[in-house]
């Protein structure tokens, strides 16, 4: 193994005791009240509850939430995600207009739409999507955009909906490296993934993806997968380690230092990415104000 400058104590139970530098506060303050009752009184999702993010108080403190389309509900079971699997409600036609007025309500300037995989639907939500970005804009003029998408499980008329409304940002993630894509991804391909940022930058679209690290991967294959990020034309990375969200999800193999997540950080910038996020903390829309 590299020099990841682990710490890497076990508690009685046998896994891995999470260090100091992975505490976060409890949410509190006026911000993080109103972003509440916006996102609960519109009875819409955030991947902020839905995938247990550890940035839920700073970023609603802040003013800011990354909304989630197409219910709460995955038809996928990835080994590394909080969100629930099983059969999803049929879409909500209203949802998109629910998005954008609550956007409108907490008058923000820049906007994170990310949504579950719908691979039960032949359009994969697509156009859901495609409503979602259209009502935003409607009510929000001079908003940008960031969406994480899915795969669409490589039907490409799907995904060329959401480059025909050129949000200002897209982004796909990779998740981990490619000799971990099926344990942690299972539904999920990792060379379907690279396709997927290299349809969306050849269409000149500000493409983005992150993985997380922790789950078993050695120095060397991050730094693979940060190669086939910049190749396949990605500008914008995001490198977090990953926490179990339950006892039911992969363990936690190692925690990274965040001394390493800077060599990371400075590793991809020297590949070539334009802006990088990387420190233990750091999900996909992790001060993504800043990525813009």
């Amino acid at each position: 193994m590299s020099d990841q400058d682990k710490s890497q104590n076990k508690s009685d139970s046998g896994r891995l005791r999470k260090p100091d530098w992975l505490r976060v506060k409890l949410p509190t303050g006026d911000s993080f009240r109103n972003v509440r009752e916006v996102v609960s009184g519109h009875k819409l999702h955030t991947i902020c509850e839905s995938g247990n993010c550890p940035n839920m108080g700073e970023c609603w403190g802040a003013g800011t939430a990354t909304f989630m389309i197409l219910g709460n509900i995955c038809t996928r079971s990835c080994g590394f995600c909080a969100v629930a699997t099983g059969r999803p409600d049929a879409p909500d036609t209203m949802e998109p207009l629910r998005v954008a007025r609550s956007i409108q309500l907490m008058k923000l300037r820049h906007a994170v739409i990310t949504s579950v995989d719908r691979d039960d639907l032949k359009d994969g939500g697509s156009e859901i999507w495609v409503q979602t970005i259209r009502q935003i804009r409607r009510l929000n003029p001079g908003i940008t955009l960031e969406t994480l998408i899915p795969d669409f499980q490589g039907n490409w008329e799907n995904l060329q909906k959401i480059i025909v409304e050129r949000p200002e940002i897209v982004s796909h993630n990779l998740e981990t490296v490619r000799r971990l894509t099926r344990l942690v991804r299972i539904q999920a391909k990792y060379d379907r993934s690279l396709e997927v940022l290299q349809r969306l930058s050849s269409q000149g679209i500000t493409t983005k993806s992150g993985i997380m690290v922790g789950l078993g991967e050695t120095q060397e294959e991050v730094l693979e997968t940060l190669d086939d990020m910049v190749q396949s034309g990605a500008s914008i990375c995001t490198i977090g380690q990953y926490l179990q969200p339950s006892h039911k999800h992969l363990a936690v193999k190692e925690y990274i230092t965040p001394a390493q997540f800077a060599r990371y950080k400075d590793a991809a910038l020297q590949k070539g990415f334009k802006h990088v996020e990387s420190a233990p903390l750091v999900r996909s829309s992790y001060h993504a104000e800043r990525h813009i």
